[in-house]
């Protein structure tokens, strides 16, 4: 059963707390938080790429010239994807990327996540997230009295607006519920921040 060290805003251990082993104890299993994550970004994807075909461009209808005997090859059309301002074949459309993955291949990729951070001590766990009313200033001298001074992913159940108006403009700072931890920002930050009393709903969520 893993166990993880509880401290306080100033780095202090003040307790311990134990893990369940399905949650933060599963397999590792890198090729399925690949595609988790590729998943993930392709969703992410904006597709507004467009381009415009012959029945798009603008331009006239008529005939350029007439059929025969000219010493030109045949020409129907100046909107033609031959001609300079013709239109475009099989260009891109704007399109959703996304795609729809099995919900128990994502909850089990997310626990695998779950368990690398904790493996590689990326989680810390403390009695409670700092109070920073919504200042960014505060939160980010508390996150460095932590030693938090790299990517950091903040799990918090309550306090959310707050904590995410402060970390707004704290590069690498993300703040997010335990129903919308995702595969992505666990691998993508250095540490995982979670209040005492937020991983019992955390294990409940993704148990």
């Amino acid at each position: 059963m893993p166990t993880v060290d509880i401290v306080d805003l100033n780095r202090r251990p003040v307790g311990s707390i134990d893990l369940r082993p399905e949650i933060f104890g599963g397999p590792v299993k890198g090729a399925v938080l690949h595609e988790v994550v590729l998943a993930q970004q392709a969703g992410q994807r904006h597709g507004t790429a467009s381009t415009k075909t012959r029945g798009l461009v603008s331009g006239t209808g008529k005939k350029p010239y007439k059929q025969k005997h000219t010493g030109r090859a045949r020409a129907g059309s100046l909107r033609s994807p031959l001609w300079r301002h013709g239109g475009t074949v099989f260009g891109p459309l704007p399109r959703d990327y996304g795609y729809t993955m099995p919900k128990k291949k994502v909850r089990g990729a997310v626990r695998g996540a779950l368990a690398a951070v904790v493996t590689e001590g990326r989680l810390m766990v403390v009695n409670d997230l700092p109070d920073s009313a919504g200042k960014t200033k505060t939160l980010a001298k508390q996150l460095e009295m932590l030693g938090l001074r790299g990517r950091t992913l903040i799990v918090a159940g309550a306090d959310l607006n707050r904590l995410r108006r402060a970390a707004a403009n704290l590069f690498g700072v993300t703040v997010v519920d335990p129903e919308g931890l995702n595969v992505r920002d666990l691998l993508l930050h250095d540490a995982v921040l979670v209040a005492r009393g937020d991983v019992s709903r955390l294990e409940e969520v993704w148990a």
